[in-house]
Parts: C-alpha cells; structure tokens; sequence
C-alpha cells in the first residue's frame, strides 16, 4: 500500500508539473491580430484615485485607439485626483472620442460596478469592454479581444495577466514583489490549469468584452450591484444563458502596488476568500497549489526516505521552472536568480491565509470592510 505522505507528494509534485506545462502551452508571447479594422467599441474605464502607473496604463489603450471607439473614463467624487490624469490624456489626444463622467449616485454596495451604471448612460456602441484603471495593454488588443463576439454563441471574452510590481525599493518593493508573485507564479497558473481541461468558469476585471445585447440579456450591471466578484459573476450569469466563455491570448499587465504587509495581507485575503465565495466546492483543493510548503509536508508525512526527498526536489525544482515559464516581470527587473528566495515566501504567505481564509467571510475593500454571502454578494460591516 503506498505511504499516505508519498502520495500526498506526488498529487502536489503532479500540480506542479502540470502548472508549469500549463504556462508554457499558453501562449504568453504573443496573439495573432485579426485582420481588418474592429468594430465600433465603448471602453469603459471606472476610476478611482491616482493609482501608481494610472497615466501609463490608461495611455496604452489611448495610444492604439482610433476616431470608431469611444473611451469612456468614471468617477464619482468629483475631487478624486485621477480626474486631472484623465483630462491631460484627453489633451494629448484631442482626435479620440473621449467623455468623462462623474456622478456620485449608488445603485448598490459595489462602488465600481455603480460607476460602471453611471457610465454605461452615455455608451453609444453594442460592442463594449470595460477594463480596470490599472491595466496595461499591448498593441492590437482592442482588435483581437473584440473578435470572438462576432460569433453569437460568445457570451463574453476576457484576458489573462500578469501582475507588475508598482514598487521596487524598500521594503515596499519586496511586498509589491510578493503581491505580483501572488498574481503571476500562482493565481494565473492555476487559471491556465483549469482552463487547458476545459473549465470556462472565470472571468476577470482586467478585461471583460461582450455585447451590449448579452449585457442587456442578464439584467445589465444592475444584475451585480452587489457582487463583490463582479466579474466571476458577469462571466457566470452569460453563461447561464448558454453562452461561451472565451479566454483571450492577449495577455494585459495591472500595476500591484502594495506599500506595507498590512496591505498585502488584506489585498491577498480579499482574494482568496472571495474564491471561496464564488467556488467553494474547489477552494479546499486550492492546497496543493502551494507547492513547496505541501511538498515538506509530504515529506514529513513520509518520515523522510529517499522517494520522498527526491519528490520534494522534484517538486521545488518544477516551482522555479514555474516561476521563469510564467515571467515575473519584477523579478526579471532585478535578476531572476536573485529573487528566488521570495518563491518559498510567497508560497507560505499563500498557504497561512488559504488556511485564514476559513476562518471568516470578512475582507476590507478599499476602506471599508465587507462581509461576503454564499452567493458571492457583500454587505457592509458596520
């Protein structure tokens, strides 16, 4: 009978490889550009604040797009200082159709997807995709991630991404670090993993696009007011109406920016315990994504022996080909080799708050915190 620890071991030896293989089958380098001119789109951009990388970001999609689509950028305090970002861009680029909208009014306890409602009265075209503020994005990426809806059994397409650290000196650097790592060694790998066997069941705030009809179709945003994953649920909700999921090979970077451990621990929280939220049959399985942690702990299991030892350098060896095959871009900033020390940071960082995750549905979101329901809505904790 096989020792229970050696097999626990090779399950977590079995994620790790199939990560990895995962990551390089998916094509990160680059995305064919569909021919022709795009369609007529709304972009709709919800802001809030002068984020780390806002002017950078929200000039990558200004410079590729041309005189068809129309930007439209949200925000509700009129003093929010993204505002001053946001009309020197429509200055530089004077040919763009460009409409800013503020407006306070709340149509539930999410303040972006009400800016989202705010916004969408002045949207014009049937085409529309709505983007976080922090996204970065390649040329082309319009074109190629509006393509898909020219078929009708496409509900909504949406982008993976990469995250980049928005700090890099200081202790600050190192939690942006592990803020990215977060992003790009383990949530994205896992999302490649469940995507290559099949599962559509994910969409992201980095990019959603879909038609204005399927929006429409599901009650518009009003139908995830109250969402705190108010994108998994857009992507559910069209799908229940039998439409395809499509994940784009167009790949888009977000700035992470965490300026203390306070705040990568809450932003991290926030995360997994909205998985829960959302897929609370698969957040247990989530353990043996954390690799080299599992990993000793199956060695332990299996009171050491030579089988054991090699699956835990088996296994820590595919986590450093996981981490190079997924290009984490802070890391490649500052040498690679000389960042590895934070994988086992990251991974254990990852495992205490999987675990923490059980423990309450409370996160904090910006400056409020919020408890989550079992059907993924937040209310305000008071």
């Amino acid at each position: 009978m096989l020792d229970p620890g050696l097999f626990f071991g090779i399950l977590v030896f079995g994620y790790s490889v199939t990560a990895y293989l995962a990551v390089r089958r998916a094509r990160i380098g680059g995305f064919p550009h569909p021919a022709g001119q795009p369609p007529p789109v709304t972009v709709l951009k919800p802001l809030c604040g002068a984020e780390p990388g806002l002017e950078q970001a929200l000039d990558s999609l200004c410079a590729q797009c041309d005189s068809s689509a129309q930007i439209i950028f949200g925000v509700q305090d009129p003093a929010d200082p993204a505002l001053p970002i946001v009309q020197a861009l429509c200055a530089r680029y004077p040919a763009l159709d460009t409409t800013v909208v503020v407006d306070s009014s709340r149509h539930g306890h999410s303040a972006k997807v009400s800016n989202l409602i705010n916004m969408m009265r002045v949207a014009r075209h049937d085409y529309l995709v709505l983007a976080d503020s922090d996204v970065h994005v390649p040329p082309g990426y319009l074109a190629a991630v509006c393509a898909p809806l020219a078929d009708p059994t496409v509900g909504i397409v949406t982008c993976p991404y990469r995250g980049r650290p928005g700090r890099s000196v200081g202790a600050a650097g190192v939690y942006s670090e592990l803020g990215a790592l977060f992003v790009n060694d383990w949530f994205m790998p896992s999302v490649r993993v469940a995507s290559w066997f099949g599962s559509r069941a994910f969409a992201f705030g980095a990019t959603i696009a879909l038609r204005r009809s399927v929006l429409e179709g599901i009650g518009g945003f009003a139908a995830i007011a109250d969402q705190l994953a108010d994108d998994y649920r857009l992507g559910e909700l069209t799908r229940r109406r039998g439409l395809r999921t499509v994940l784009s090979p167009v790949v888009v970077e977000t700035t992470v920016d965490e300026p203390g451990w306070r705040a990568l621990v809450q932003h991290e929280t926030r995360w997994l315990r909205t998985i829960r939220a959302v897929r609370p049959a698969g957040y247990a399985s989530l353990v043996l994504t954390f690799s080299v942690p599992m990993a000793v702990l199956g060695y332990a299991l299996a009171d050491g022996g030579p089988t054991a030892l090699a699956l835990l350098i088996a296994t820590a060896t595919a986590r450093v080909m996981l981490h190079f095959a997924a290009g984490a871009q802070g890391a490649r900033r500052t040498g690679s080799w000389r960042r590895l020390w934070l994988l086992p940071v990251s991974d254990l960082l990852g495992l205490a708050l999987w675990c923490w995750g059980f423990a309450t549905r409370e996160v904090q979101w910006r400056h409020a915190r919020y408890r989550v329901a079992r059907d993924g809505s937040a209310r305000p904790v008071t």
